[in-house]
C-alpha cells in the first residue's frame, strides 16, 4: 500500500518545540511517509531543538540573516519552499501556530494545490495588531487550511464562526503538553551552573520571559522596571529571565535589570533547560504564548505581560492571568500571588486546558481518518482532571523544588 506523504514544515523554535512530538509520532506510523523541512527563520535556537528531540530535517533552506525583515523572511521561505514541494510532492503539508514560515508554507501549498494542516488552529485576540504579525499569520494559515488540529473547543468554536466546515476541524489538545513529557525530569542537571546553585526551597523564584515586537520599547521598560521592584519589596524572591538575543531587548533588561544580585540575567536557555527551570520556578511571569500553556501543566500560576491572549482558556481555567505592561500592575499581580497563599493554591491547581500529552498521537489518527486509513474520527480531547507529568506526584517540597506547591 502506498502511504500518505507527509511534509512537516516550521522554522522557529516555538514551533519545533511543538511539532517536534508530532514528528516522532508521525514515523511511527505503517501508513505515513514523513519528511521534514525546516526553513530555519530562527537558527541556533531551532538547532537546539532539533537536537534535543532527534528530529533530522530532509530539507533545510538556512534563510536567517542578520537583522532580517518579514519582507525578507516571507520571500525567502515561499520561495525555497516551493522547490522542496517541487521535489517532495507531499499529500499534506502541516504547519504550526501563527509564524511568518507557517503562512508561508501554507500559501506555497496552496499554490501548488497541496492539501495543508494547520497544528494549533483557531487561537484568535480578534485584533490584528494583538500580536504583531502573529494574529493575521494564524488567520491567513486557517484561511488557506484543509485541516484544522485544534486545540481546545474554543479554538474550534472560533473557526466555525469562520465559517470552516466543522468536519475539517480536530480538537486535539496541544502538542507542547507531549513534548513536556519528554523533557521534564526529576533528576535533571541545567548546564547553567547557577539555576543548579539556587536553593527552589529557601526562595522563591519568578521565571521571566518577555521579548514580543509589541512590548519593544516603553512597554518593556515598565515591565522591567516593574520586577525590579518586585524584588526590591519581597526579600526571598529570585528573579530569573532569560534574555532573548534581540538588541532592543537586552538593552532594555540589561540596562533596568543588572546590578541586583537576586535578578539573574542569562541567555536564552535550551528547551529542556527552561522547562526545567519552569517545573521547580514559584511562578512565571511572561509575554510567551507557549509558556501560557506549558507552566499550567507543571502546577505554576502565569501572568502574562500583554494587553490581550490568544488563550483565553487558560483565563477562564483560571491558571493565567492577564496583567498588561505597567510597572504598577507588574508589582501589585505579583505580590498577590507572593502574599495571598490561598489565590496562589487555586491558580497552581486550577485544570490546564490545553492537553494530556497526547495530541500528536490524536493529530496522525485524524489524518489517517481524513486520508481513508481509519473508520474511526478521533474522540475529541477534552480536559477533565489535574495532570502530573511524572507519574507520583510529591506531596512534599525538597530543596530542589520540584512541583513545589503553595
Amino acid at each position: 500500500m502506498e502511504r500518505i506523504k507527509v511534509l512537516s514544515v516550521f522554522g522557529t523554535r516555538p514551533e519545533a518545540v511543538k511539532m517536534a512530538p508530532l514528528v516522532q509520532e508521525l514515523k511511527k506510523s505503517n501508513y505515513i511517509d514523513c519528511k521534514v523541512a525546516v526553513t530555519a527563520q530562527h537558527r541556533q535556537m531551532l538547532d537546539q531543538v532539533l537536537s534535543l528531540f532527534d528530529v533530522k530535517p530532509d530539507y533545510d533552506l538556512d534563510i536567517m540573516e542578520e537583522r532580517q525583515s518579514l519582507f525578507d523572511i516571507t520571500v525567502k521561505a515561499l520561495s525555497g519552499l516551493r522547490d522542496v514541494l517541487n521535489e517532495v510532492r507531499p499529500d499534506l503539508v502541516l504547519v504550526h501556530g501563527d509564524t511568518t514560515t507557517t503562512f508561508a508554507g501554507a500559501l506555497a501549498s496552496f499554490y501548488m494545490h497541496i492539501k495543508v494542516g494547520h497544528v494549533e488552529a483557531g487561537l484568535r485576540t480578534h485584533n490584528k495588531w494583538l500580536p504583531f504579525p502573529e494574529e493575521m499569520n494564524r488567520k491567513l494559515t486557517g484561511a488557506l487550511a484543509d485541516l484544522h488540529f485544534a486545540p481546545t473547543m474554543t479554538a474550534k468554536e472560533n473557526l466555525i464562526k469562520e465559517g470552516v466546515d466543522p468536519e475539517s476541524i480536530f480538537v486535539t489538545g496541544n502538542t507542547v503538553i507531549d513534548a513536556l513529557r519528554t523533557t521534564v525530569k526529576r533528576d535533571y542537571v541545567f548546564k547553567q551552573p547557577v539555576l543548579n546553585a539556587l536553593d527552589y526551597e529557601k526562595n522563591r523564584v519568578i521565571l521571566v520571559t518577555a521579548h514580543r515586537r509589541e512590548n519593544l520599547g516603553k512597554p518593556l521598560e515598565d515591565i522591567c522596571r516593574g520586577l525590579r521592584d518586585v524584588v526590591e519589596r519581597n526579600p526571598d524572591v529570585i528573579l530569573v529571565y532569560p534574555v532573548h538575543l534581540n538588541p532592543a531587548v537586552r538593552d532594555t533588561a540589561y540596562g533596568i535589570l543588572k546590578d541586583n544580585e537576586r535578578i539573574i540575567l542569562l541567555p536564552p536557555l535550551d528547551t529542556d533547560e527552561l522547562h526545567n527551570l519552569m517545573a521547580r520556578c514559584y511562578m512565571v511571569m511572561t509575554d510567551s504564548g507557549g509558556l501560557q500553556e506549558e507552566a499550567p501543566s507543571l502546577g505554576k500560576p502565569v501572568l502574562v505581560l500583554r494587553a490581550e491572549t490568544e488563550r483565553p482558556e487558560a483565563v477562564k481555567a483560571g491558571t493565567v492571568k492577564v496583567i498588561g505592561t505597567a510597572r504598577e500592575n507588574v508589582l501589585k499581580e505579583a505580590e498577590v500571588l507572593l502574599k495571598d497563599k490561598s489565590e496562589y493554591t487555586r491558580m497552581a491547581n486550577a485544570v490546564n486546558p490545553y492537553g494530556d500529552g497526547f495530541a500528536s498521537r490524536r493529530i496522525v489518527e485524524s489524518i489517517l481518518y481524513h486520508f481513508g486509513l481509519s473508520d474511526k474520527r478521533p474522540e475529541e480531547f477534552r480536559p477533565e482532571k489535574k495532570t502530573c507529568w511524572l507519574k507520583n506526584e510529591p506531596s512534599t517540597k525538597g530543596k530542589d523544588g520540584f512541583y513545589k506547591r503553595g
